[in-house]
């Protein structure tokens, strides 16, 4: 019993202190509001949802930058790469125009009598002087006035140089030969032309470049280089 008698004892003071706030002007809701702690405002409490959207868009846009920034900077890096290597390949192209403008051409080493009487030696030497007297008979043959004088140097020409028994025979293909055979017997000018141009560039591409580096070209270049100095010193 006493254990009853102090659960009704609790029972009357709490209904008497409720009776007494709600005396005071307090209801029940407003006794467990004052009793609950207050909950902290946070700090956003007052950002819009709009505002999340736009700093979430902006945060977007920067890295949406970054990539662009980067792409352009490998673009740029590889348009740098291809510029650089066109560069240096016009470079090499024009020390190769430098190379060729340096090394004389054999049309023009021909023109110097010279440098001609040199290379004539340099091909006796190598067993094809053939081609060299091929090649000024063909431009004496072109000189002829007259078409009994063409008619017999033609006749000359292909004897020497173009018959298969001839002792000096150019290295020309069968059909050139063929036809010229069949020229001769009413010659013009132009008759060997294309034998004339087959034997040039047999010169050019096999003998010259042998020529050009021979004790031979040397010699004469430094003799013609002393007589141009000397000359010059002259004119002076």
């Amino acid at each position: 019993m006493p254990k009853f008698q102090h659960t009704g004892s609790a029972i009357n003071h709490a209904w008497k202190t409720q009776e007494h706030f709600r005396t005071a002007g307090y209801g029940t809701k407003n006794l467990l509001d004052e009793r609950r702690p207050a909950m902290p405002k946070l700090l956003f409490s007052k950002i819009r949802i709009y505002e999340f959207k736009e700093l979430i868009r902006n945060k977007k846009q920067v890295k949406t930058l970054d990539v662009l920034l980067s792409r352009r900077k490998q673009k740029n890096d590889i348009r740098c790469f291809l510029v650089q290597k066109i560069t240096l390949t016009s470079d090499a192209d024009s020390h190769l125009q430098e190379d060729d403008v340096l090394e004389p051409k054999l049309e023009k080493l021909l023109e110097d009598k010279r440098y001609l009487a040199a290379f004539r030696a340099f091909l006796q030497s190598e067993f094809s002087e053939e081609n060299i007297e091929f090649w000024l008979a063909c431009k004496e043959y072109k000189e002829a006035t007259s078409s009994s004088m063409l008619s017999k140097k033609a006749a000359e020409i292909y004897h020497v140089f173009l018959d298969p028994m001839a002792q000096k025979e150019v290295n020309i293909d069968y059909h050139t030969r063929e036809k010229i055979k069949r020229s001769i017997v009413n010659p013009d000018p132009c008759c060997f032309d294309e034998a004339e141009r087959l034997v040039f560039k047999l010169m050019e591409r096999d003998s010259c470049p042998r020529f050009l580096k021979s004790v031979a070209y040397q010699n004469v270049k430094r003799k013609a280089l002393g007589v141009g100095i000397f000359h010059q010193k002259i004119t002076s």
